[in-house]
């Protein structure tokens, strides 16, 4: 019995020095790769730049933009030019019983000009609707380039845990096969009885099923990791957590949530949408006032009729005042009312939603902190406790299927903290989100922040132009 246990841990001593190897090789060969590594700040400015989800939410915005000129059209002139030609096949009988026929070819040209004066302020109303739109609009974009980078951030730290958890597991597996084939060699001795063999085996078997699982999520981990940044993963270094940036205490974040979040601010701006569109739908109730000056030039050149040809201008002032128009506007009031109710509501809502979404963030920051300390002492005392077996597996004391378990109990505490660092990053990431922080300029990340106002300013005052700013 000593005998056996005195190889056991042999066994146990050689494999630990293999795994001191590979750890050594896997640093040389991370710092051989470390020109071409790509960090966490470079993967979320790739993802700020080339995420489609985020680049489409752009162009969104941009075509929102342009409904602040539309409305605006609305104090500008309308100008409408005419031009009208054709030929005409006239014959006339005269009192004398003669016949004149001849083919006439009358042409008209002629320019109107229209400009409203005054329609019951829909117009300046309008413009209030379209920029407080563009203000939503631009909360909502921040909003999805928050959710872009909190998916980044999150992609990238499952890519990094689940190579760590793959090289874990594959080192546990190592350590599995070299048991096996020296539990064989000791049966064939007549050392070990097929029991421990038998052990080993299925001891292997475990660890090549979670071996399989660990590279499965590997291989889902580093699609999505392609899908939300752009390119595969290459080398990934160690990431930071962003506490640095995140609020103090819960009352804090509540209250930075309450005046930061994009979610909240764009549904304030929606209320002032809703409000405004009442005064819009009650125009129609209102007298309006135009203005339309004319010129024309005709010619006839029918040879029955002394005048050849007609010049014509005009200016005419037109007032219409709406008497019943079968109750539309008071209708369109009416439901302009209820989605400015309705949309007051949706505040309380989103403001509910942006609260509960900080405290859970908060707590789960802090929950995954205390994981981590847990995790490493988890660790710490595996590692003891294997050391301690294998030492007491040296004397006799402990069987192989003792150091077995040890091993086991320490990749299982190997593999909670590399999940638990993960959560602690990504619960970080998630903290700055709830709180409306995670943007380009906070993380100053190394990229030019796109700012929604330049394409704003580009349209907003242009009167002609088929082509956008961008050139298309």
């Amino acid at each position: 019995m000593i005998g056996r246990a005195a190889k056991v841990g042999q066994i146990a001593r050689r494999l630990l020095r293999l795994g001191i190897c590979l750890a050594f090789a896997t640093c040389a060969s991370f710092a051989a790769t470390s020109a071409r590594s790509e960090g966490l700040p470079e993967a979320l400015a790739k993802a700020y730049q080339t995420n489609p989800q985020l680049n489409a939410e752009r162009a969104r915005q941009r075509a929102t933009d342009e409904n602040v000129p539309q409305a605006l059209s609305g104090y500008r002139p309308q100008i409408v030019a005419s031009l009208s030609g054709g030929l005409q096949a006239v014959r006339n009988l005269l009192p004398d019983n003669t016949i004149q026929s001849a083919t006439l070819k009358p042409w008209t040209i002629g320019v109107t000009v229209t400009q409203t004066l005054f329609n019951g302020f829909k117009t300046a109303n309008s413009v209030r609707v379209a920029e407080l739109q563009v203000r939503s609009g631009r909360e909502a974009l921040r909003n999805v380039g928050q959710g872009v980078l909190l998916d980044a951030a999150t992609a990238y730290s499952n890519v990094l845990a689940n190579q760590s958890l793959v090289v874990a597991q594959r080192s546990n597996v190592a350590f599995l096969r070299e048991t096996v084939g020296i539990t064989q060699k000791r049966l064939n001795a007549g050392d070990v009885t097929p029991t421990d063999t038998a052990q080993a085996e299925a001891r292997l078997s475990r660890g090549l099923a979670e071996l399989n699982a660990a590279e499965v999520n590997l291989a889902v981990s580093q699609a999505t990791y392609t899908q939300v940044i752009g390119n595969p993963p290459s080398q990934l270094r160690p990431v930071e957590n962003v506490d640095r940036f995140a609020p103090r205490s819960r009352d804090e974040a509540v209250a930075l949530a309450f005046k930061e979040h994009p979610a909240v601010m764009a549904a304030g701006f929606d209320v002032d949408v809703a409000s405004t569109t009442i005064n819009v739908a009650e125009s129609s109730l209102l007298p309006s006032i135009t203005v339309q000056g004319s010129a024309s030039h005709s010619s006839e050149a029918d040879p029955t009729i002394s005048t050849l040809r007609t010049d014509q201008a005009s200016v005419i002032a037109q007032m219409n005042a709406p008497i019943y128009d079968g109750g539309t506007g008071a209708s369109q009031t009416r439901q302009a009312k209820e989605v400015a109710a309705q949309s007051r509501l949706v505040l309380d809502q989103v403001r509910n939603q942006a609260r509960t979404a900080a405290v859970g963030a908060w707590v789960a920051n802090e929950g995954a902190k205390v994981a981590v300390t847990a995790a490493e002492s988890e660790v710490r005392a595996a590692t003891l406790a294997l050391q301690g077996v294998q030492r007491e597996a040296a004397g006799g004391q402990r069987t192989t299927v003792d150091v077995l378990n040890s091993q086991a109990d320490l990749i299982s505490a190997k593999a909670r903290l590399i999940g638990a660092q993960r959560d602690r990053v990504i619960a970080s990431y998630t903290l700055l989100s709830a709180v409306g922080r995670l943007d380009v300029k906070t993380l100053a990340l190394n990229t030019p922040d796109y700012l929604p106002e330049v394409h704003y300013h580009q349209v907003r005052d242009a009167w002609h132009g088929l082509r956008t700013p961008s050139g298309r």
